[in-house]
């Protein structure tokens, strides 16, 4: 999302409606990773955490990284919301995608795998802006700076998808196959919510599906495994996913 104000503090309405829904959800079931995760996230929104800078200073966009070389950009935009109701929306499915992931996973792999996810996510955004800026002459493409979670989340949606059994999900009202789900997530964002960055949320897709449908997840795998000593194991569905087998 693009960043339009700077840091406010105290209790605003979004911040008041994800707590509640943590309570919902039960905090003492959602993995420490995944909390420390949202508590960070929402006490830099508060302005509670102390940074050296604001918002709209670490939003990402290809000119800051290729030109400017703005490397901060590539880690903390994800960090950051536009809104209390940005801020709510991504970590409610936050809560939902780290919970069921991490007690996957495992804890440390599961920080490791979001931070080569999250890093990938942006250096895929900045890619494809830069594309399109060639292919279309659009020099909009080069300056859109964005901030938030979300393309992070879109490749997390990938990796929750892939784990599970083939079955519809309802979006928005309607039913839509699993390997549909994101693609018609991504389209309805981008019709009900304009200052939504479709191409952050496109680029946290092509992550996750490198990542369940490539090579480079099993890549990834065996580097977390390496770094860690404990291997990332998936579901058996994941693996035929990977090896290109979807029946």
């Amino acid at each position: 999302m693009i960043p339009n104000r700077r840091r406010q503090q105290g209790l605003q309405y979004g911040i008041f409606l994800l707590f509640m829904q943590a309570l919902n959800f039960g905090i003492e079931r959602i993995p420490p990773a995944t909390l420390i995760g949202v508590i960070i996230q929402t006490l830099l929104y508060m302005g509670y955490i102390k940074v050296p800078w604001n918002p709209e200073e670490v939003c990402i966009s290809a000119i800051k990284i290729i030109k400017y070389k703005e490397w901060r950009s590539l880690f903390f935009s994800h960090l950051e919301h536009a809104s209390d109701m940005h801020l709510y929306y991504n970590m409610v499915s936050f809560i939902l995608k780290g919970s069921y992931l991490e007690s996957l996973y495992g804890t440390t792999n599961f920080v490791l795998l979001l931070f080569i996810l999250s890093t990938g996510c942006s250096f895929m955004y900045v890619g494809l802006n830069y594309l399109l800026m060639q292919l279309t002459g659009d020099y909009q493409y080069l300056v859109t700076c964005a901030i938030g979670f979300s393309g992070s989340l879109f490749a997390l949606k990938l990796l929750v998808l892939c784990e599970q059994l083939d079955r519809l999900h309802n979006i928005s009202g309607f039913q839509v196959p699993s390997k549909l789900a994101v693609w018609a997530e991504l389209i309805l964002i981008h019709l009900l919510v304009p200052n939504a960055s479709f191409v952050g949320h496109l680029a946290g897709i092509l992550i996750g599906c490198l990542y369940c449908y490539t090579f480079v997840g099993e890549v990834i795998d065996n580097l977390i495994h390496t770094i860690t000593g404990t291997p990332i194991i998936h579901e058996e569905r994941f693996y035929r996913r990977r090896n290109g087998q979807f029946t």
